[in-house]
């Protein structure tokens, strides 16, 4: 073997293993990998820079921003607003909310539809009297299926139909994915709606008051002058406050942190570190002459406490928050909106609100003045999941900015290549208003565009070294005497497998050209190993981590890491069985 080769596979497996361990950024891993290529000479400086203007890049790009302009012509609400009289049978309800998730996500990007959807589910839920747990996960899983079912829908789809234009000239079109990925979608969906909910641990499922099931809110109170806890000890505070809140921590003077023994002697001025239920919150401070603390806000001290709103919200993927503190946050809202409390699934929080780091997931209940505290949410990308009024009112914008997109696919379909079509609608959506300039760059994840353009030298690496030769001819060799079909379950699951650990687009960059080679030296349809590859990598929901849509769903939903593969692995399993037949009929090997 070449030491190019073995320089080459040493490289790639140094990607995964950080891609896998998640200490670092995807981008970054990504840029550092495409500098390893251009100093070893394997790629030209000039081709390693390209990537950033590859055509799957500008599509991706293009496809986040159009989610917006989707989302404030209120395109999804107004087809929410059709379904919600019909969600009156459990079944239905989750059927439904996972089939417009899915369909909005086979046109716009797979998180911006499910952040749409979110406040809808978390308020019918509540309407209905049910747990968000049995909503939130199909509403996820269905977020992910949708994107199968076009080649816009995900960005292993784009990724994969543009890899297929490199090489051949002829990319795959809008809907050459759906007859595989739509009914995968399909079979998907039908699953998590009648079966899979039901594979959940029972206290996610369980019927509830309709609030939001999380492990409660760590909130911190003080011990007001005159309060009848003062001389309590803290052993008593579980039978004063009941079912309602549980001390986990205790602050006295400057940052003195104690540890809540039960013989400890309340005092005034104490800070309670406690672990409320939301709900609970306010009747608790005024039985038992507590203050819920937060930062002071700038600008609103002619304001009451209570008349400041209490607003709960989420942590999305690639919010401004992720990875900072309150006190970031105080200081980007120009000190008008504090956080009063958090609640996090899969970690014990027993020290102060202000000493938290926060993570996508994450749901964070926030003080702020009434008339601006949504704006501020809006701009530091969180999910509000108060309920929220239906835009039946603009039934127009939402039939306007359906037409723009529907025109825009027509022409990438046939007079201009699809990446133009898409910037075309995205100016006509800034002129007619349907995109405020200052809304123009917000949705684009850059960091996925790094990743895509980094990774694009690596693949361009892989086959100018011949190192993609050399590991389909290993394949080949070790499947040898398999028929294909076997061949093509094996690249179908070992893409599923490395997507759960791995960014999805990173996953499509790195087996497509594999399963090409693989083909090629099999003998066989390429374009039935492409498809694999684009089913697989689009199919994460082993884990939370997966897939930014199942870590957006983990707080709100109440759910624990070893919650997903309940409903996940038997999904994979159904998609295993369902996929590879179908790619056999209608991509014949």
């Amino acid at each position: 073997m070449e030491f190019a080769h073995i320089s080459m596979l040493g490289l790639l497996l140094v990607v995964l293993v950080l891609f896998a361990w998640g200490r670092w950024r995807y981008d970054v891993v990504a840029l550092m990998a495409m500098l390893a290529v251009v100093l070893a000479g394997w790629v030209p400086a000039n081709d390693a820079l390209a990537g950033f203007g590859h055509p799957a890049v500008i599509t991706v790009a293009a496809v986040l921003t159009i989610s917006r302009a989707l989302s404030n012509a209120g395109t999804v609400d107004l087809l929410t607003a059709r379904i919600m009289p019909l969600t009156g049978s459990l079944y239905a309800h989750i059927g439904l909310m996972a089939l417009v998730v899915g369909f909005a996500s086979a046109f716009m990007n797979n998180v911006g539809a499910l952040a749409l959807m979110l406040p809808v589910a978390l308020a019918s839920a509540r309407k209905r009297e049910r747990s968000p747990g049995i909503l939130l996960m199909p509403l996820a899983f269905g977020s992910i299926l949708g994107g199968l079912a076009t080649v816009i829908g995900t960005p292993p789809n784009i990724i994969i139909a543009t890899y297929r234009a490199d090489l051949t000239g002829e990319a795959f079109s809008m809907f050459d994915f759906t007859p595989v990925g739509g009914l995968v979608a399909l079979v998907g969906i039908a699953f998590v709606s009648l079966v899979g909910w039901r594979l959940l641990p029972r206290g996610v499922g369980a019927d509830s008051g309709g609030h939001v099931e999380i492990d409660s809110y760590i909130c911190e109170l003080r011990v007001a002058e005159g309060s009848d806890l003062i001389g309590e000890r803290l052993g008593s505070l579980s039978e004063v406050f009941s079912d309602d809140a549980m001390a986990v921590g205790l602050v006295r003077g400057k940052n003195q942190y104690l540890h809540p023994h039960a013989w400890r002697v309340l005092e005034q001025g104490d800070l309670l570190i406690v672990r409320t239920d939301p709900e609970a919150l306010r009747p608790l401070l005024e039985k038992n002459g507590l203050e819920l603390v937060a930062s002071k806000l700038s600008g609103l001290e002619n304001i009451k406490p209570e008349d400041l709103r209490l607003v709960e919200a989420t942590v999305p993927p690639r919010s401004p928050l992720e990875g900072r503190d309150s006190a970031f946050l105080r200081r980007r809202t120009g000190q008008t909106v504090s956080v009063v409390a958090m609640a996090r699934e899969g970690a014990s929080i027993r020290t102060r609100v202000r000493d938290q780091t926060f993570r996508a997931g994450d749901v964070l209940l926030l003080q702020g003045e009434p008339d601006s505290i949504d704006d501020s949410i809006a701009d530091l990308g969180l999910l509000p999941l108060a309920e929220r009024d239906i835009k039946l009112n603009r039934p127009m914008r939402a039939l306007t900015g359906l037409v723009v997109f529907a025109v825009a696919l027509t022409l990438g379909a046939t007079v201009m290549s699809l990446p133009i079509a898409l910037l075309l609608a995205v100016v006509i959506y800034v002129l007619i208003d349907l995109l405020p300039v200052r809304e123009l760059y917000r949705d684009i994840d850059w960091s996925v565009l790094v990743l895509l353009g980094g990774m694009m030298a690596v693949g361009q690496a892989l086959m100018t070294t011949g190192t993609t030769d050399l590991v389909a001819g290993a394949i080949v060799q070790v499947t040898d005497g398999l028929s294909p079909i076997w061949v093509l379950t094996l690249v179908l699951v070992a893409t599923m497998c490395l997507s759960d650990l791995v960014n999805n687009a990173a996953t499509a960059l790195i087996m497509a050209p594999i399963a090409y080679g693989v083909s090629l030296q099999m003998g066989v349809n390429p374009d039935a190993f492409l498809m694999a590859v684009a089913i697989g990598a689009s199919c994460a929901f082993l884990t939370p981590i997966g897939h930014q849509s199942n870590t957006l769903v983990m707080g709100p939903g109440g759910y624990r890491f070893g919650d997903y593969w309940r409903m996940g692995l038997p999904l994979e399993i159904i998609i295993v069985l369902v996929a590879v037949p179908a790619i056999s009929y209608f991509w014949p090997l």
